[in-house]
């Protein structure tokens, strides 16, 4: 009897392990670059928007810097058109994102799964920061007449990309079109005429159903695979998201909060766009300091929608010579970077902080001999 209860405990533990460590893999090594050097350039040059959607997103994942391959970590650059550029709606089935916007106004948004379906939106200037929940359905509009361009960092080395007008009227081979007619209560011949022939593209078809149709056609469409593409990463709220409560004294009864990475989570019903958005990081910062540096953190601590997502960012500003140790910048002028980390909390150790600076100190026979 005994044997029996260890063999399930050793069963219920395998199972555990292989169910809580579901993300990029880990190669017990510093890094594992597949071939070349860690490291691309180019993502400051405007790209060509003159396409169906308006829009062009450039990627920085691990087929074009194999230096990411196990970080878990990767980034686009995305240009949008002005008057209507549009990354359509699509879904990352294996990372959340995290977007600021550099130039131009957006109209952004993300859907929850089912049954509440909720669109959750904001409109983006910039220097605003919003975060995307890993497998959720999400786009980007540019609702202002000049040119917009989006950073993002995704957390993963390789996200992989759904646009679910493409999944859904573009497959190879397509869908039955009684399945679309039944699953859109809608009339047959609708979906053949949408369907593509051999010689149609994806891209045009795209166009034609996103011209052609109604909003809440698409709306339903969104809603009917948001749920079956979410992901469940370590930790998993086993939600959408959990969008940490920083005030737990106004939020309900305790019992009934999930407890999530030290955070309690709100009610999904009650979130909102603010929950995801963050505005300032355009603004220059003070870089008057002994290191000639300054790091802006946009954590789970100014967003509380980060909680269990696993990314997030910083800008870090550089007076002419400026430091943020230990790399150092040897250009003439100020300079400003951005940079996505794969972890909601990142946590940093200045060495000499921790070594010089540490409370208490460490014995200087210690240093000494180190």
């Amino acid at each position: 009897m005994e044997a029996l209860q260890i063999i399930v405990a050793i069963f219920i533990l395998a199972l555990a392990s292989s169910l809580t460590f579901a993300s990029d893999p880990s190669p017990l090594q510093y890094f594992c670059v597949a071939i070349n050097d860690p490291k691309g350039s180019g993502l400051h040059i405007r790209k060509n928007t003159s396409n169906i959607f308006g829009s062009t997103v450039t990627p920085v994942n691990v087929a074009q810097m194999p230096g990411l391959h196990t970080l878990g970590i990767s980034m686009v650059r995305i240009d949008y058109a002005p008057n209507g550029g549009l990354n359509p709606p699509h879904t990352h089935p294996r990372a959340s994102e995290i977007l600021v916007v550099l130039e131009g106004t957006l109209h952004v948004g993300f859907i929850t799964s089912n049954p509440d379906n909720r669109l959750i939106f904001k409109v983006l200037y910039p220097g605003d920061v919003f975060v995307f929940p890993v497998g959720l359905i999400h786009f980007q509009y540019n609702i202002g007449n000049t040119y917009a361009v989006a950073f993002a960092g995704l957390s993963s080395e390789n996200p992989g990309v759904i646009t679910i007008a493409n999944a859904v009227f573009g497959s190879n081979p397509s869908i039955n079109a009684d399945i679309l007619a039944k699953a859109f209560n809608l009339d047959r011949k609708m979906f053949l005429n949408l369907l593509p022939s051999n010689s149609e593209q994806p891209a045009k078809l795209t166009y034609i159903i996103m011209k052609g149709i109604r909003s809440i056609l698409i709306a339903f469409g969104l809603f009917a695979f948001a749920c079956s593409s979410a992901s469940a990463y370590d930790p998993s709220p086993l939600q959408d998201f959990c969008v940490a409560i920083k005030d737990i004294n106004n939020s309900g009864t305790h019992s009934r909060l999930l407890f999530v990475n030290g955070k309690f989570c709100k009610d999904p019903k009650l979130a909102v766009a603010e929950d995801f958005f963050f505005s300032g990081p355009n603004r220059p910062v003070n870089t008057s300091n002994p290191v000639g540096s300054n790091v802006t953190m946009i954590n789970v601590d100014q967003i509380p929608g980060h909680n269990t997502l696993g990314i997030s960012l910083v800008r870090i500003d550089y007076a002419p010579y400026g430091v943020n140790p230990p790399p150092f910048y040897i250009g003439k002028t100020a300079a400003v970077t951005f940079a996505g980390l794969s972890s909601q909390n990142a946590g940093v150790i200045t060495i000499a902080n921790s070594v010089f600076g540490s409370n208490r100190p460490i014995n200087p026979d210690v240093l000494a001999k180190a």
